[in-house]
């Protein structure tokens, strides 16, 4: 685990907005990504995510212009996902601003990708995206999906998990569909076990409801902690976070916004 826990906003975007639902449906929108960036970088996130969630749906790239128009208004890392099927994908997406890129279902389809990637780029440029849900046909109770949640594959996500990280991803961010936009909590079983598999970072998404959510997801072994729709509508801030992992014993990079 890492001695410092991360505290990332993500933006879920489609069609140059933010946009939120639970377990990946019923999207409603929610803002203007680039401001929302600034609001999180005043606040004091740690990185942010950026996740074109109707990129691969579409079979279409990830929105360029939206991810220049981010990285020139925050100054810490910034993860970009959605639509990523080549290496020049991601160089495209370096140019314009992003300093690591999310990859979901290409890899899946071509776990290769994942490969090129890491042998242009380096492993710190590549996070592997997992949408988990818990189904009884695998091993570990727990299979990847696709298409942003919506098609369901018969892949192992602890497996596949450990694969990826062999080809040389260097993150692992685990998102739970179960979990996801029900504000109940992180699904803690989940991240045990990625952690247990692990060798890289994992990043907890899906199922933050209140601050006193997050430092469990920490002490069952997250890096970091992931979160949107919280954060969109007000009901915590970064800093609200952070206070509350300070209080539970664990360390962050800040506690206090940005000014």
């Amino acid at each position: 685990m890492s001695l410092v826990s991360r505290v990332i906003p993500c933006l879920d975007v489609a069609a140059g907005r933010v946009v939120k639902g639970v377990n990946f449906a019923n999207l409603r929108d929610m803002g203007d990504p680039v401001e929302l960036a600034r609001l999180y970088f005043d606040q004091g996130a740690d990185e942010l995510t950026f996740l074109d969630v109707t990129a691969t749906v579409d079979d279409r790239s990830t929105t360029y212009d939206v991810v220049r128009r981010t990285a020139e208004e925050v100054f810490i890392p910034l993860t970009v996902g959605g639509g990523v099927r080549s290496a020049d994908d991601v160089a495209r997406l370096l140019s314009v601003g992003a300093d690591k890129v999310g990859v979901n279902s290409a890899a899946i389809a071509r776990p290769a990708l994942v490969d090129e990637i890491a042998d242009r780029f380096g492993a710190q440029v590549i996070v592997l995206s997992l949408d988990v849900t818990r189904s009884a046909t695998t091993e570990s109770g727990f299979v990847v999906t696709t298409h942003g949640g919506r098609v369901a594959t018969d892949l192992d996500a602890l497996e596949w998990a450990r694969e990826a990280i062999e080809r040389g991803a260097g993150e692992l961010l685990v998102n739970s569909i179960d979990a996801d936009g029900t504000k109940q909590g992180f699904d803690l079983e989940l991240v045990g076990l990625m952690r247990e598999v692990s060798s890289v970072p994992v990043i907890a998404s899906g199922g933050a409801g209140r601050a006193e959510d997050f430092p469990p997801a920490i002490r069952h072994g997250a890096d970091a902690v992931l979160a949107a729709s919280v954060f969109h509508s007000g009901q915590l801030t970064v800093g609200d976070v952070k206070r509350a992992l300070v209080r539970d014993g664990i360390p962050v990079r800040e506690t206090g916004e940005r000014r």
